[in-house]
């Protein structure tokens, strides 16, 4: 069973969120043949004071 585990900023909405496991989820099914049921996308969202940039945090970036 294939998992991808995605870390992104937070801040992006539902619809995007939903897009992102459905793209991740197809290129997996394709590149390794696995049955879309035993892929499994899970979707960590960081605080942007806590997601650094360049040794800034997003937060101090104004991202």
């Amino acid at each position: 069973m294939p998992i991808a585990i995605i870390n992104i900023m937070e801040g992006r909405d539902d619809e995007k969120k939903a897009l992102l496991i459905e793209k991740v989820t197809d290129a997996i099914c394709e590149s390794l043949g696995s049955p879309i049921e035993a892929v499994r996308v899970i979707i960590n969202e960081v605080p942007k004071s806590q997601f650094g940039i360049a040794g800034k945090s997003a937060k101090e970036l104004g991202r």
